[in-house]
């Protein structure tokens, strides 16, 4: 009786033991699955990735039917234009759009620019007028310290995060170059805000008394379709320089 005790006893234990291990490892894989959750945000419905960091699908150069052939790479999961070191005159590979139209939406991505560097982000472009520039706006892409169009243009409306020689950003908050900037472009029935590294820097309203004279008043008054489009195709600019995008995707409104 006493050796059925004492085997009872260990039974016992065995058990409880058995029972305090499988709860501690509950407990263990709920924190895990809660540190996951905190860290790695939900996909959100309605966002269209348009570049993945593997693929240049759904981007073709600007007036052409196919990605370059040179001039722009994937490059540790960014998209890459190679620069000539021509400037303006611009690089192998040309500017590049995505081959859908947009009209009311939110679109995310992140830039990097190279020393001395200068780049854009084009939205509301006409695929068929040549340049890119003459049709679409652009959020300017810029190495403040170095490149000159830091210093052209009025009142800072040629530094990174503006309506390209129209409107400043304003906060100027650009990290120096080879550092990532976080963007974020929305525009919804004509009025157009840049949001930049958590800030908003610049808003307009496409148009409007005020747009019109604004335009008219710039190096834009020559040309009918520049900011006429409330749908259009958005597109990086080949501006000789070395830059880089990754995380693009879109949010139709």
């Amino acid at each position: 009786m006493k050796n059925l005790k004492s085997a009872f006893s260990i039974l016992t234990i065995v058990l409880f033991a058995g029972m305090f291990m499988v709860s501690c490892k509950a407990k263990t894989d709920a924190t895990a699955t809660t540190e996951q959750t905190e860290t790695v945000p939900p996909a959100e419905e309605g966002w269209i990735t348009l570049f993945d960091g593997t693929s240049t699908e759904g981007w073709i150069g600007y007036g052409k039917e196919a990605f370059p052939a040179q001039g722009w790479v994937i490059e540790e999961g960014a998209l890459k234009c190679q620069g000539s070191g021509e400037g303006e005159a611009g690089g192998g590979g040309g500017d590049i759009v995505y081959n859908k139209p947009f009209k009311d939406f939110r679109l995310q991505l992140e830039w990097k620019i190279s020393v001395g560097g200068n780049s854009g982000i084009f939205y509301g472009a006409l695929i068929n007028e040549d340049p890119i520039w003459k049709s679409a706006t652009e959020m300017q892409v810029l190495d403040n310290v170095k490149h000159p169009d830091s210093f052209l243009g009025k009142d800072g409306n040629r530094q990174a995060g503006s309506l390209y020689d129209l409107i400043p950003a304003v906060p100027q908050n650009t990290k120096p170059a080879g550092e990532w900037n976080t963007v974020e472009l929305m525009v919804y029935q004509g009025t157009v805000v840049h949001k930049m590294n958590g800030e908003v820097v610049v808003e307009y309203h496409l148009g409007t008394p005020d747009w019109d004279a604004m335009v008219a008043a710039s190096k834009f008054k020559d040309f009918p379709n520049f900011g006429k489009y409330r749908e259009g195709y958005f597109g990086l600019q080949d501006h000789g320089n070395d830059v880089w995008f990754r995380n693009i995707r879109i949010l139709p409104m």
